[in-house]
């Protein structure tokens, strides 16, 4: 790949965001705020809403972080505790369960340009989403990929989670298969 720089995204570089998520596709109405606002609250928000809300919660710290190739706005990875997520906690997928740590850090939502696919750049997020984790003091971050070998079919919509070979590549392991086509995947830090 090209130079590609990735940072903690923050208000200086939210119109670089606002090119990621674009107008149209599934970045553009969800704004990152399936995983936070519970469903019948999130279905009356306006698409306008939903993109205010990740505004407010740029300026209040750093929900994720961004990438750029060749200076052009890429990508973007969602990463916070746990419990900045409520909709975790609801899931059958991501709830906790005895044993689980109470507030990791969670890599939940990647979201790569179209013309940025298929160039390692889901890579770079995540090792950028794990480092600025790090560097807010996590010890633990989780992902909860979908698994591409147990159902290769999945749309590049359906693959925004990330994929169980990208956060085994960036070393996390399964420490838990919710369904078939899912893995909780951990990274000590």
């Amino acid at each position: 790949m090209s130079d590609t720089v990735v940072r903690p995204v923050d208000d200086d570089v939210w119109g670089d965001l606002e090119t990621v998520f674009g107008t149209r596709g599934d970045p553009s109405g969800c704004w990152c705020q399936w995983f936070k606002v519970p469903g019948t609250q999130r279905d009356e928000l306006s698409v306008g809403d939903r993109r205010e809300r990740l505004h407010d919660q740029v300026r209040s710290g750093s929900p994720g972080v961004l990438a750029w190739v060749d200076g052009e706005p890429a990508g973007w990875a969602a990463v916070e505790q746990y419990s900045a997520y409520p909709n975790l906690a609801r899931s059958p997928i991501t709830k906790r369960v005895e044993g689980d740590p109470a507030d990791p850090w969670a890599v939940t939502c990647f979201v790569v340009r179209l013309d940025f696919r298929r160039q390692g750049l889901a890579r770079a997020l995540l090792d950028g989403a794990v480092e600025h984790a790090r560097n807010q003091g996590a010890e633990l971050v989780e992902g909860y990929p979908v698994d591409t070998e147990a159902r290769p079919s999945l749309s590049s919509a359906e693959r925004y989670h990330g994929t169980v070979s990208l956060f085994r590549d960036g070393g996390f392991e399964v420490v838990r298969r919710p369904s078939a086509t899912r893995a909780i995947m951990r990274l000590a830090l």
